[in-house]
């Protein structure tokens, strides 16, 4: 009932291909996802990439209305979708009303910021495998970790189009993780088998 009332007052429906907003648009408003995905992409050296592909209950957009600056990348609607939309006034007026949303929102950023901040390290010592074994952790910790069926090479092209390196490297390393028993692969899927392992060898190359 909570959600239908949001929805009523805040709700958005978008067709399928449809562009919320262009990288370097001016913006005004943050979104949650209700139902659907949206894929978020950035222009680099001429050519699109693929940051990251959201799902139900993941925001975007948030940075328009914490210092209104211009978007940093393009959001595009993956099928139909619908979306909470907020402007400042009303994001800050939903979260008085609904603490369960607001600390949802806020454990989300601080993942953010978390996940920043070690690509941070990783960036600055150009650790590829590092840099793929902290891309496999996150996602395998965003649908449960040993819960979860990844498709492998779907987060392969995603990561190497991320990282701007080649597809093959990433696959050669989750190759190399299968064969020391961290992941296994199979149908186009792959399972955690060793999480502390897996997190070993991204917290390692971060160098804490």
């Amino acid at each position: 009932m909570e959600d239908n009332k949001l929805f009523e007052k805040y709700g958005l429906t978008v067709d399928s291909g449809k562009i919320l907003f262009q990288e370097g648009d001016a913006g005004d408003k943050m979104y949650i996802i209700q139902e659907g995905n949206i894929r978020i992409s950035k222009q680099i050296g001429g050519k699109e990439h693929i940051l990251a592909v959201l799902g139900k209950g993941d925001f975007f957009g948030e940075m328009a209305i914490v210092n209104q600056v211009k978007r940093s990348a393009t959001a595009t609607a993956i099928g139909t979708v619908k979306l909470l939309a907020f402007n400042r006034e009303g994001f800050l007026g939903m979260i008085e009303k609904n603490a369960r949303i607001a600390l949802n929102v806020i454990d989300k950023l601080c993942r953010r910021l978390q996940h920043t901040n070690n690509q941070i390290q990783h960036l600055v010592k150009r650790n590829t495998k590092g840099l793929i074994a902290l891309n496999l952790y996150y996602a395998f910790a965003e649908n449960g970790f040993e819960q979860a069926r990844l498709e492998y090479h779907k987060l392969s092209r995603e990561i190497s189009l991320n990282l701007e390196i080649p597809q093959d490297a990433v696959l050669d390393y989750i190759e190399n993780l299968a064969s020391t028993r961290v992941v296994k692969t199979e149908d186009n899927l792959m399972f955690l088998l060793d999480r502390e392992k897996l997190h070993s060898l991204a917290e390692s190359a971060s160098g804490n």
